[in-house]
């Protein structure tokens, strides 16, 4: 079994491996207080991770060599997360009085029962979620498990990038830890129940909604900042690099405010309602109380405002970082811009101070 799930705390870099980039961060703690000691962003090649996939592992690996030599970390144990479509999870009911090696065997014994690959194909893990609901005698135990494949393949990346795998975690609950340090800053944050975050990246946009601090739902679809990227070359005649580099800077013709970004930023509204309707229709909920925008392309200016508007429910953009204090090689005003895009980097950074 590899630790997919929360096990004893040891200190573990957040290594997110994403479509277009390797994000590190690196957290230690004080009393109560969190504080960043190393991050930092490296673009990855042109599809050496096609959704969500890695597809060239040795780049891959080198893209974190380079980050590791840039951000120099105090450790190199490190973890990484798969996505929520590679990984089946179930919710079963146990004994409360077996012991975790109980557990495990009793687990192992009814595996094939929750997954539909041979055992020996895949990797999986277990974590006691808690008291059953009305029977004290039972115990909520969430089994997780992906295919042997992928989780060895962002294993191997870590190896050649000069890193040792300290455990595997999937986006989803790497999500729900940096949500738990975003929730207090938000608007009567006691009365928010049901959140949805959306997590626009460059060619998925992932839909995680938490009911009550815990992930209910995960949802991705093909749609992503890369598509407002495509439409600057397009448009204005330059290459991907040049494109991509005039989105971040701003530096674009004056008709890209009213003819690109804002058609886009439509387009991501429309993604969004779309996404909750499909929970809608698919669940028990009929209604969030509120919207977090993560993800590269949460930061662009309007949009929590546009989303709001359209959508009726209050939004703003997720950053981990508010109440972090920062070592004197992390640039505060960095971690800043780039925060919406490090939450699942911060999810499995987190994971350094589990019991």
């Amino acid at each position: 079994m590899l630790p997919f799930l929360s096990k004893k705390a040891q200190r573990v870099l957040g290594i997110d491996i994403s479509t277009t980039a390797v994000k590190l961060l690196e957290l230690s703690k004080s009393g109560d207080r969190y504080r960043v000691d190393s991050y930092g962003v490296e673009p990855l090649p042109a599809n050496a991770v096609v959704e969500k996939n890695v597809t060239d592992s040795e780049s891959v690996g080198e893209t974190v060599a380079r980050l590791v030599s840039r951000a120099r970390p105090g450790t190199k144990l490190a973890a990484v997360a798969v996505a929520g479509s590679a990984v089946i999870t179930k919710l079963i009911e146990m004994d409360a009085s077996l012991s975790e090696d109980e557990m495990e065997n009793q687990i192992k014994a009814e595996a094939d029962q929750y997954i539909p690959f041979p055992l020996d194909e895949v990797r999986m893990d277990f974590c006691v979620m808690g008291q059953t609901e009305d029977n004290p005698e039972r115990v909520d135990v969430l089994l997780a498990a992906s295919r042997t494949e992928i989780v060895q393949l962002r294993v191997d990346c870590l190896e050649i990038g000069g890193l040792k795998a300290g455990g595997v975690d999937v986006e989803a609950y790497a999500m729900e830890r940096a949500y738990q340090l975003v929730l207090p800053h938000l608007p009567n944050a006691d009365d928010l129940e049901t959140v949805a975050i959306f997590d626009v990246g460059a060619t998925m946009t992932t839909l995680n909604v938490l009911h009550r601090g815990r992930n209910v739902y995960t949802r991705e679809q093909l749609f992503g900042g890369k598509q407002l990227t495509e439409e600057i070359q397009r448009r204005y005649g330059i290459s991907m690099e040049e494109a991509g580099l005039a989105k971040k800077t701003g530096e674009l013709p004056d008709d890209y405010e009213s003819e690109v970004l804002q058609p886009f930023k439509e387009a991501v509204v429309q993604q969004i309602n779309r996404s909750l309707q499909f929970f809608y229709g698919s669940t028990q909920f009929n209604e969030v109380d509120y919207i977090l925008l993560a993800g590269g392309s949460a930061s662009i200016a309007g949009l929590p405002e546009l989303v709001q508007e359209k959508i009726g429910a209050s939004c703003s953009v997720a950053n981990p970082f508010v109440d972090m204090a920062m070592a004197s090689k992390v640039s505060a005003a960095s971690i800043a811009n780039d925060a919406p895009a490090l939450m699942i980097a911060c999810g499995l950074a987190l994971r350094s101070f589990e019991e």
